[in-house]
């Protein structure tokens, strides 16, 4: 697998970490939290990300992504799980990307995929239940792992020190 292969596969890893650090813990409630009206919830923004995941495979596969939307938030959080892990077996088996880059692919929807990854740590914020801080540069973040079952955190980020402004993430 070349270097930008396994850059995104990498990239792919702290997606999943990031997620689920932005979901672990999480109150029932959250999942339906609207911060305000037109503003996705958690549920909707999995359910999105995982579209916009599906999308970037269709640059693989060909064809258009559509899925059904499921009800039950954890259903929806184990098919974006699927939909990474199929990712990653595109770029891993060195599946020919069709009309795009893999600079594209990054700029596009793995990006947007991660943008969303931390409204939903915005979000447990707003809804009275924040994500505590950590240092995503020693997180135990790996290729081999893009399932829901991410570690806790290496190095919490509540040391000073750990950020220039001392503050965490």
């Amino acid at each position: 697998m070349d270097d930008k292969r396994l850059l995104l596969r990498h990239f792919l890893a702290a997606l999943a970490y990031r997620t689920q650090k932005a979901l672990r813990d999480a109150p029932e409630s959250f999942y339906s939290f609207r911060a305000a009206p037109r503003v996705r919830t958690p549920l909707e923004l999995i359910r999105h990300m995982e579209s916009v995941l599906g999308y970037a495979r269709t640059f693989f596969i060909g064809g258009e992504y559509n899925q059904e939307p499921l009800e039950d938030f954890q259903a929806e959080v184990l098919r974006f799980h699927r939909t990474i892990e199929e990712l990653a077996e595109h770029l891993e088996s060195e599946t020919p990307f069709q009309n795009i880059t893999p600079e594209r692919m990054l700029q596009g929807p793995f990006s947007d995929a991660m943008t969303h990854a931390g409204q939903l740590a915005m979000l447990r914020r707003l809804s009275g239940s924040p994500v505590p801080p950590e240092n995503f540069v020693y997180a135990d973040v790996r290729p081999d792992n893009l399932g829901p079952d991410q570690p806790p955190p290496v190095r919490p980020g509540n040391k000073r020190g750990d950020w220039p402004d001392g503050e965490g993430e």
